[in-house]
């Protein structure tokens, strides 16, 4: 298999698909990809119409991911939100070194890393795994980029639920970044890795802007009244997280992020979306006019 193969972990979903839009942004390239998925289903399928060679492992198992590296010399790393995601970095780090020279891993992290310390204790097990995380890889010694991206415009945080936007977030602002924006910076990357390699990248939409501003763009994109509601943390965890039944690593990841969220720590702005894919990253109104993204 040619060296120029990219595998694409974290192929099949999570949070805006930014894999499968990975996959799908270098197919439509020509370029050669093996998409790592976590099962057989009708995702995997998906991946294989699009030209993709599709393998079927575990992050946290070495011989699954040495399998999955043999060939490739680019390498997309991405998971979701997981109690066994610093063991796959881990391992996905080791297998790299062990399999041979890489021309590039990009990473991708959150943007909370940067505004965090080793002995920082307001963030979540996640986020704190992620700085650990990106430690480890530039340990490693590999051609690694890191890629941060603040919370991500489709994420469930920002659902809009009878004509309301709840969140505990009071008049916080923030920038959410659009997955698919996200997804074109690591294709970018992937694509022509020498001027990026040992760069961090910070991913955020094109304002940052409160929730009733944010609440006015989605309304200006579906055509109908949306409203801000600033609901008390608690509430907003008993009423809207609670009864979706999530499992505890990933409902602290939220509460967390929504607290960070309320103390101003996604109050961020960069212009690295324009600077690698030379636009402006998608605002809210326009993602969700084409998405529906939000709604």
């Amino acid at each position: 298999m040619a060296r120029d193969t990219v595998l694409v972990t974290g192929a099949a979903g999570g949070v805006g698909s930014v894999g499968r839009t990975v996959v799908e942004l270098l197919r439509e390239r020509g370029v050669p990809v093996r998409a790592m998925v976590h099962r057989e289903d009708g995702r995997a399928e998906a991946l294989r119409a699009t030209g993709a060679e599709v393998v079927a492992g575990d992050l946290t198992d070495a011989g699954d991911v040495v399998r999955a590296l043999d060939g490739c010399g680019r390498v997309y790393f991405g998971m979701g939100v997981s109690a066994g995601y610093l063991q796959a970095t881990v391992t996905v780090a080791a297998a790299a070194r062990e399999v041979g020279r890489l021309a590039v891993l990009v990473n991708m992290s959150q943007m909370t890393v940067s505004e965090m310390t080793l002995t920082s204790t307001a963030e979540s097990a996640q986020q704190r795994m992620h700085l650990l995380g990106e430690r480890v890889l530039d340990w490693s010694g590999l051609p690694v980029v890191q890629v941060r991206p603040t919370v991500f415009l489709e994420n469930p945080l920002f659902r809009v639920t009878g004509g309301e936007l709840r969140l505990p977030f009071g008049q916080a602002r923030t920038s959410p970044v659009a997955a698919r924006d996200v997804a074109g910076v690591v294709a970018a990357v992937l694509g022509e890795p020498g001027p990026h390699v040992g760069k961090v990248y910070e991913l955020t939409g094109p304002r940052s802007q409160d929730m009733t501003a944010m609440a006015a763009e989605i309304a200006a994109a579906v055509g109908r009244p949306v409203t801000y509601v600033d609901v008390p943390m608690r509430q907003w965890i008993d009423e809207t997280l609670a009864p979706l039944g999530l499992p505890e690593h990933l409902r602290d990841h939220l509460v967390t992020m929504a607290k960070l969220h309320r103390e101003g720590r996604y109050d961020r702005l960069t212009h690295d979306v324009e600077a690698i894919l030379g636009r402006p990253p998608t605002a809210v109104r326009d993602a969700v006019a084409v998405a529906g993204a939000g709604v």
